[in-house]
């Protein structure tokens, strides 16, 4: 991500492409309110990361994430510990709040049945599956856990917990942020008690944030939607989607008046991501995102290369109950179907590890127009 300013200050003069004196400084300020030295976030990765990568990151002066979405209480108490014995620096705890499907066997089994080719396909037996872990929404016990600590930052996606909630959170000191797919989203997040909005354009990869409407027509780009909260809003606003590259991060930085995620985490040896995934990225090159629909409501966005039709999958079970059926497919040698997802599609190499990297800055990522990845890269 890239972390941004306060509204109708600090855009460069057209033609330049340095960023102004009041661009800084409003970017100065965002770095003041999370206390970190760079305006880089690392977005947070359920299911690819644990908290060992958000040390990594915010030991760099940038903002390391820890996905929490996934997590028992168990669980993140361990993530909790790893996070205190590795950084005095702030780490942003991630949190969903959407509200989950009720169970429903007839809905489960008609999403096995529309699944079963592709497992077939691959070699696997689907009955053999055992489900995921599911996407739990923030929570008075969450709060609970967390109180004594105080964590001093949190982010939230599909909205706001309610207001009783939210008010823990601020309590003990807390800053807010979330994400918003539109400007109403924005407003909303505004209105609510957030103190910095997340725009997160079309091409941000992981779940589509909509929380206010499900329809997909009112998704844009990242740098069409930037100038529009910008103006909208009077929070710092952080720039999320299709960040990967030196123009990449002029502009979001023009258009924000901040810092950038990205998700060129996904390559550090401090993430969790398969070996099957990190082949995948690195060969594929899609020429397309696609926009899915089994996890919704609120209609959560994936990138599928070579997934056939399931964005129009009318079994699908409601987010986050969809993702119960896809997980093991690593577990058993590639079948037809996966052969086909890491077949190159486009140039792609290795990324170079996070220890061998500078501190994060604009012109790190500055290398024959390319993205060079910071110290922040694991992702």
């Amino acid at each position: 991500m890239i972390a941004g300013s306060t509204p109708r200050q600090g855009f460069p003069e057209e033609g330049h492409g340095d960023v102004s004196p009041a661009h800084n400084s409003a970017m100065n300020a965002l770095t003041t309110l999370l206390g970190i030295e760079h305006p880089l976030i690392q977005a947070p990765m359920a299911g690819v990361q644990g908290a060992a990568l958000a040390v990594a990151v915010s030991n760099t002066g940038a903002l390391g994430s820890l996905p929490c979405a996934m997590l028992t209480p168990e669980a993140l108490t361990l993530e909790l510990q790893v996070l205190q014995a590795g950084t005095t620096r702030p780490v942003n705890l991630n949190f969903f709040c959407h509200t989950p499907p009720q169970a429903d066997a007839a809905r489960e089994a008609r999403w096995r049945e529309a699944l079963a080719p592709h497992y077939a396909e691959a070699g696997l037996d689907i009955a053999a599956v055992a489900p995921g872990a599911g996407r739990v929404p923030f929570s008075h016990a969450m709060a609970d856990l967390l109180a004594p600590l105080r964590p001093p930052i949190l982010s939230f996606h599909f909205g706001l917990p309610e207001a009783g909630l939210l008010d823990r959170v601020k309590g003990w000191g807390a800053k807010v942020l979330a994400s918003a797919t539109t400007v109403d989203e924005a407003l909303w997040l505004q209105a609510h008690g957030a103190d910095a909005v997340i725009a997160q354009g079309l091409e941000a990869g992981g779940h589509r944030g909509m929380f206010l409407s499900e329809d997909i027509s009112t998704q844009v780009g990242t740098l069409a939607l930037l100038p529009q909260i910008v103006s909208a809003v009077k929070l710092p606003v952080i720039a999320a989607g299709g960040i990967a590259d030196a123009h990449g991060v002029r502009a979001a930085m023009k258009a924000s008046r901040g810092a950038g995620r990205h998700r060129l985490h996904l390559h550090s040896p401090r993430a969790t991501t398969t070996g099957l995934h990190r082949r995948a990225a690195i060969a594929c090159r899609p020429p397309h995102e696609r926009l899915t629909r089994p996890h919704r409501p609120p209609g959560p966005r994936h990138r599928q290369p070579g997934h056939r039709g399931a964005g129009r999958q009318p079994a699908a079970p409601g987010f986050s109950a969809a993702g119960h059926c896809r997980h093991g497919a690593t577990a058993r040698p590639l079948g037809g179907a996966m052969q086909r997802l890491l077949r190159p599609c486009g140039r792609g190499r290795t990324p170079p590890a996070a220890d061998s990297m500078p501190p994060p800055s604009p012109a790190n990522f500055e290398r024959s127009g390319t993205a060079r990845k910071s110290p922040l890269a694991g992702r």
